[in-house]
């Protein structure tokens, strides 16, 4: 277990700057965090902590979806898989590393049984079988569910079993730089919140060997988003220390609810609402049929969104169509677009019988051929309509606006087999980590979030000391990198010059990037507001007026986000001259279209395949960020001679330091 390290106090121009000393840090509270955590701990790797903005916040115990998704290797006897079978379905989606595929498939089981056994409830038939179901992308039945709060549950579950273990919290500690010397992490500065209004202005050093990153996916980019609002991400922090970002243009995309933030996708599609546009002038129609030449075609189409919810460029003529006709008349036509789950749509007045086999099947056998939408979610799936109402609002009686969201971060942080960045000692998980690639299975997420976390745990038990260390790096980068913040804070404090509020710039850039950058792209206007951004960045403390502390942390997350989105752009401008159109991203061709009565027939680049299976790297370079294509790593063939692997095993064991 190592000495516990002890805490002290640094002083840097007469201010006293608390330093918290681990062998650990973890940086989030979602299911990647609390799992980390609790992986050291039962690895005795005890003296460590959970370093959270906000303990209540984040995606994974705030999002969801009808019946939100765990994807893990198939339980259920009627279904025969593999681990091997299983990495090459995730290898496959495209631009993701085998070695973290084979990773996921193989301890995908481990991971969803400490779940389970923490008291996740993952449904059982009576004899104890993990049954399953077909996710998008997904060409078994590996999916599983809890419900729409699944992600929620597994964040309870994990976090009381680590404050069951007395792991240290720090509750309202954010990060804000991270400190590396000779390509090794040595630490980071935090803001802890609770004492901004202090002489030390809440500034507080934490020095550690090793850190995870688990702050999620980089959710403040977006205007138009499914992320709750009280997660914004903080991917900045590690993109600006000189982390290598993986597939950082690659996002998912779908149709989401505005007013309550969250998928519609599943049984919410499945059970056929009426979809309706209102007009400024409040005129509302039924839109769907004016786009296709059979109205049951429409509803088809609406079925079959919900098993590919996700926007496409392969569906964009089938399922993914009813995107872009959402994103047709909401961002072209200026209308507004609602699910309406208290009357069927008008083609089905006389019934289900002209309505698609598939459909009809599935509905039938739900016992769900009833009247109106919201009588089939209540026999479907009543949980559905509970969430809604424990939101303020009954899809009984109030139509549900939607739009066209950012709702998943497929690229992230680039990580080894270990999940640990090309920064020594510095790992990533969660949906911090690009580990996902193109077109991932619904609900892989959850599983890559638990199995990387474990594994950045585990390489960390099995390949160092847990002892006090003594680094001249982390007195060396701590002293300027917090003096040169600390100039910054005053700077902002007494400055008399900026022009405009930063806070209402980041809401225009937000909206700017739904508009241009999202999943419909416009080369010319995102390279104008890449470099936008860049001047904003490069001038932000001249720019920025602080006339607030408690208003510090919301100013230093802007400035992360800007910068998470220099590079998101930037990955964004190789991609569309490389690949143009690809996965959840239409490039518009020459920055224009030209559009269809019975489709918003957008002309878009058409996807180039690259010579082999890739990825897209982006970095720092100097004041910008650069980005190039790289062969993925294949899927190891590692050996399972049992012997062989009992040998190697003990051996590893043995020399566990």
């Amino acid at each position: 277990m190592g000495v516990k390290m002890k805490d002290t106090i640094l002083s840097i121009d007469g201010i006293h700057i608390p330093v918290i000393s681990l062998d650990t840090a973890i940086i989030g509270s979602g299911c990647a965090g609390f799992n980390a955590a609790d992986w050291l701990y039962d690895l005795e790797r005890k003296d460590i902590a959970v370093l959270t903005e906000g303990i209540n916040m984040g995606t994974s115990r705030n999002t969801g979806s009808d019946k939100q998704t765990y994807y893990k290797l198939s339980l259920a006897s009627d279904e025969a898989d593999s681990v091997r079978q299983m990495a090459s379905d995730l290898f496959s989606g495209g631009y993701v590393n085998g070695d973290n595929a084979l990773a996921e498939a193989a301890n995908s089981v481990r991971c969803f049984i400490k779940l389970a056994n923490l008291k996740v409830p993952f449904p059982t038939n009576e004899y104890g079988e993990y049954a399953g179901y077909k996710t998008d992308h997904d060409p078994r039945q590996r999916a599983t569910s809890a419900g729409p709060l699944t992600s929620k549950y597994m964040t309870e579950c994990l976090e009381r079993s680590v404050r069951q273990k007395g792991i240290r919290i720090l509750n309202r500690y954010m990060a804000i730089k991270l400190l590396v010397w000779n390509n090794h992490i040595e630490g980071l500065i935090c803001l802890n919140q609770n004492a901004i209004n202090t002489s030390s202005m809440g500034i507080t050093l934490v020095k550690a060997r090793h850190v995870i990153l688990a702050t999620g996916g980089p959710a403040g980019c977006y205007l138009n988003s499914v992320y709750p609002r009280s997660q914004t991400g903080m991917s900045g922090i590690a993109l600006e220390a000189g982390v290598k970002g993986a597939n950082l243009d690659q996002w998912q995309y779908g149709l989401a609810s505005t007013k309550f933030r969250w998928n519609v996708s599943g049984t919410y599609q499945q059970v056929l609402p009426r979809y309706i546009s209102v007009d400024q002038d409040g005129y509302e129609r039924e839109f769907l049929p004016d786009y296709f030449d059979d109205p049951f075609k429409a509803l088809d189409m609406e079925f079959l969104k919900g098993y590919e919810w996700p926007f496409s460029i392969e569906n964009i003529r089938t399922s993914s169509k009813i995107d872009m006709i959402v994103y047709y008349e909401t961002v072209v036509l200026g209308r507004r677009v609602y699910m309406d789950f208290r009357n069927d749509p008008t083609c089905l007045k006389d019934g289900f019988h002209k309505l698609g086999q598939e459909a009809v099947t599935y509905l039938s056998n739900s016992l769900s051929l009833l009247p109106k939408p919201i009588e089939r979610l209540k026999k479907m799936n009543p949980l559905a309509i509970d969430l809604y109402l424990t939101h303020g609002i009954d899809l009984s009686k109030e139509p549900l606006e939607i739009s066209v969201c950012a709702q998943h971060h497929n690229g992230g942080l680039a990580v080894d087999s270990n999940w640990e960045t090309n920064i020594k000692g510095l790992y990533a998980a969660g949906e911090a980590a690009g580990t996902f690639g193109v077109r991932r299975p619904g609900g892989s997420a959850l599983n890559s979030a638990q199995v990387g976390s474990m594994r950045a745990a585990q390489h960390i038990a099995y390949t160092t000391k847990a002892d006090i260390f003594n680094s001249e790096g982390f007195e060396i980068t701590a002293a300027s990198e917090t003096k040169a913040l600390i100039n910054h804070i005053k700077y902002m404090v007494n400055n008399t010059d900026t022009a405009f509020s930063i806070i209402d710039k980041k809401n225009e850039i937000k909206k700017k990037m739904s508009l241009f950058a999202a999943h419909v792209r416009n080369r010319e206007k995102f390279m104008a507001l890449l470099k936008e951004l860049q001047e904003i960045v490069d001038s932000f403390y001249i720019n920025t007026k602080l006339t607030d502390m408690n208003k510090l942390p919301e100013l230093l997350k802007t400035r992360d986000i800007f910068i998470t989105q220099i590079a998101i752009l930037s990955a964004m401008e190789k991609a569309a001259k490389t690949t143009g159109s690809i996965g959840s991203s239409l490039v518009l061709k020459n920055g224009g279209e030209t559009l269809d009565r019975y489709l918003p027939d957008f002309t878009f680049e058409p996807f180039k395949p690259l010579s082999s299976n890739m990825i897209l790297l982006t970095q720092k370079s100097g004041n910008h960020y650069q980005s190039e294509y790289v062969p993925v790593r294949e899927i190891p063939c590692p050996d399972v001679w049992f012997e062989n692997v009992w040998r190697e095993y003990r051996h590893r064991m043995e020399n566990l330091l």
